[in-house]
């Protein structure tokens, strides 16, 4: 009753914490899971547990706040404040641009505003002539105004800087960046055209949706060589040019990779946000792993991006956000073919390559998808046919994303690694002593392991909450020695030599892990077939049987637990790390 209460008191102090944490992130306070575990070191592992749960909540809520203030009409919460420098104007001081196209033209510096070309939950794009060079622009403002967060002005200006750096045929260019009255702007090239999604209402050719995509990752490869990575490529992000040429847009969520110190400044986005568009974005992205996104993910996006020119749709679409996001992480995506029978095979492996969730199994660069993309155009061999074997080993094997909390057991696996041994050595050493009764094989297996499962159990959860998963293979496990158990019953009711079922053992594990290999691990399958394989030489063997079985279970547990242990503590490295450089970069 002492423990329930201990465990009573310690859930309501990890939920106030949870709160409190919630509302500071709300508020935009720049929070880190390092930081929250420094500052309530007894609630560690819950928050380890947890703050993926908290980041996406308060992702998901700004996105909300974001879209609707996107949509809204009323001029009270949606407004960009403009200057008026005409002469014959009766206004003086701001005036404001709405929703209202009858107002145009306005003037706006050394603008005429001409029309609104579309705006998104942080800017409002205008075609606009610019007086002093005679040309047709697309002029950039912050969709808030002088309402706009600082963060909002920092990812403006941070857009203008990660274009400017950019010059290529793919990729709209950036004439200037300033501000008015301090409203800041950006101007950049007008492409008179449309944009993808328009254009793929001309159902064009899937050689054409090669060639444009081969042209978009031309473009990526580019911006990444040169330190940028866009983080939210999506079909409206896509203009066609009248040419029919692509031109890649709004670099407002761009990063600069590899800064230079001048270009260094404290981070736009807290550790663990999630940035871009739901349906388009890479997994590691829509988790908040802010250590993980790179170019790879912007890769991933040019699949998504690819898959909605085959199928009119993105890979994953949800009843809400937080589905979406719940199906990027987990799910795989649906095969083109199965949704449209007629996409082309070679472009749907493309697709599919670039969608793969490890990063790993993607292309290693926009460039050698562009250079695949090249190879369909000329019906040359394609690294996406040639390579398909091995993805498809790689998936088989490759982590769920289950696996996270495997990073929980890793020590506590060495240790099991250890008791497993000792058991079985314990029990081959019984049978040289010429111990025969059933029931003292059964105590050791039973009660021995049924008393070092509790204890396993009793220091998991001091390490937080247990999850789901977690009970689904704390069940399997006690299903395994339960049926380890009952092989001396069954011994003893056939009247069999004691030990005589030992290689039963490697088949149960073997079981066992086979499972494991489809909730958590493909690699598990290893693990699998060489315990199956066991049980042929602990029957060959029946003298050393259990110190055989114990030496192979041993390292069977030991390996992983090695891995994820170390994965654990590489992780809190990192966000250390990450910490501190910003910590120095602040000051």
């Amino acid at each position: 009753m002492e423990n329930d209460s201990d465990d009573d008191a310690h859930l309501l102090h990890v939920a106030e914490v949870v709160a409190e944490l919630s509302d500071r992130l709300a508020k935009g306070e720049d929070l880190t899971l390092a930081g929250a575990i420094r500052q309530y070191p007894e609630c560690s592992a819950d928050l380890q547990e947890l703050w993926g749960t908290i980041v996406v909540t308060q992702s998901i809520g700004k996105m909300r706040v974001d879209e609707a203030a996107s949509q809204l009409s009323d001029t009270s919460r949606r407004r960009v404040f403009v200057g008026d420098d005409s002469d014959d104007s009766q206004q003086s001081g701001p005036f404001l641009v709405d929703d209202l196209p009858q107002d145009f033209p306005k003037r706006f510096g050394d603008f005429d505003l001409l029309e609104e070309l579309g705006r998104g939950g942080m800017g409002v794009v205008y075609r606009a002539r610019q007086r002093s060079l005679n040309r047709v622009v697309a002029l950039k403002l912050i969709l808030r105004g002088t309402l706009a967060s600082e963060e909002d002005r920092q990812r403006f200006r941070s857009e203008a800087e990660s274009a400017a750096r950019l010059n290529h045929p793919n990729i709209v260019k950036v004439f200037q960046f300033e501000e008015k009255d301090g409203h800041p702007f950006l101007c950049m090239e007008y492409v008179e055209g449309m944009t993808l999604p328009q254009y793929l209402q001309s159902e064009p050719s899937p050689e054409r949706i090669a060639e444009i995509m081969r042209q978009v990752a031309t473009g990526v490869q580019y911006a990444h060589e040169h330190g940028v990575l866009h983080r939210d490529l999506k079909p409206s992000n896509i203009l066609l040019d009248r040419n029919g040429n692509p031109r890649i847009v709004d670099f407002g969520l761009a990063k600069h990779q590899m800064a230079e110190p001048a270009l260094s400044t404290a981070p736009l986005t807290r550790s663990g946000s999630i940035l871009g568009t739901p349906a388009y974005m890479a997994p590691e992205a829509a988790s908040g792993t802010r250590l993980a996104v790179g170019p790879a993910s912007d890769i991933y996006s040019l699949g998504a991006i690819l898959y909605y020119c085959l199928v009119g749709r993105g890979p994953f679409t949800g009843s809400s956000t937080l589905d979406t996001l719940l199906k990027v992480m987990e799910q795989e995506p649906v095969p083109p073919r199965e949704i449209r029978a007629t996409v082309d095979r070679d472009l749907e492996m493309v697709a599919l390559k670039c969608l793969q969730k490890p990063m790993d199994l993607r292309y290693h660069s926009a460039g050698a998808l562009a250079d695949d993309l090249n190879a369909y155009l000329r019906s040359e061999t394609m690294s996406a046919r040639s390579g398909r074997l091995a993805e498809v080993l790689a998936r088989t094997f490759r982590e769920t994303h289950n696996a996270v909390v495997l990073e929980n057991w890793g020590l506590l696996w060495m240790w099991h690694s250890l008791v497993l041994f000792i058991a079985c050595f314990a029990t081959d050493l019984m049978h040289w002593n010429g111990v025969n009764a059933y029931w003292k094989y059964f105590l050791l297996w039973s009660v021995g392991f049924g008393t070092w499962a509790s204890v396993f159990w009793v220091l998991r959860r001091r390490m937080g909450p247990v999850t789901f998963i977690e009970r689904q293979i704390a069940h399997t496990w006690a299903a395994s020695l339960i049926g380890i158990g009952s092989l001396f019953w069954l011994e003893m009711y056939w009247h069999m030599e004691v030990l005589k079922l030992a290689p039963l053992l490697g088949v149960i594990s073997g079981m066992i892990f086979l499972i494991k290999a489809g909730m958590l691990s493909g690699a598990f399958y290893v693990q699998a077939i060489i315990l199956f394989l066991t049980s042929i030489p602990m029957a060959l063997f029946p003298d050393v049987a259990h110190t055989l079985f114990g030496l192979v279970s041993g390292l069977c547990f030991f390996v992983p637990g090695l891995k994820y242990y170390r994965q654990r503590l590489e992780k809190q490295a990192e966000e250390e790390a990450w910490i501190a450089a910003n910590e120095a970069g602040g000051r």
